[in-house]
């Protein structure tokens, strides 16, 4: 059972990713982006979980602080999976330092495929469709 560290401010998307691990994992809940550092050195997750949009610091700023401390030594290499609003924001996602991304909306079977994915070392990266 992994510990996976969520950071969203959205209560619908906490209970998404609830629906979807429950029983195959913990998750842990922040409700702010400026706090993902401060909860990785607390929880020590096996993956982090970013929503795009969280409040002031969302999650590209997440990630990107995230690996910026990685990089520096002051903590631990982790998976990354962002969480995109949609086709768009895969550009960002790219630009992140993010290991994956789904684009929204989520259903289970995806969520919990990129999540062991991830824990297994291997990134998702949904692409959106050419038209």
């Amino acid at each position: 059972m992994a510990d996976i560290l969520l950071a969203t401010d959205a209560d619908h998307l906490l209970d998404e990713v609830d629906a979807a691990l429950a029983g195959t994992h913990v998750v842990h809940r922040i409700r702010r982006g400026a706090d993902v550092l401060a909860a990785v050195e607390t929880v020590d997750p096996d993956l982090v979980l970013l929503d795009l949009q969280i409040g002031n610091m969302g999650g590209v700023a997440a990630s990107l602080a995230l690996r910026q401390e990685e990089d520096m030594g002051r903590l631990e290499r982790r998976p990354v999976l962002l969480l995109c609003d949609r086709a768009a924001d895969v550009w960002l996602a790219r630009h992140s330092g993010a290991d994956g991304w789904l684009i929204k909306p989520l259903d289970a079977l995806r969520l919990a495929a990129a999540v062991e994915g991830a824990l297994a070392g291997e990134a998702r990266r949904e692409e959106p469709a050419l038209p």
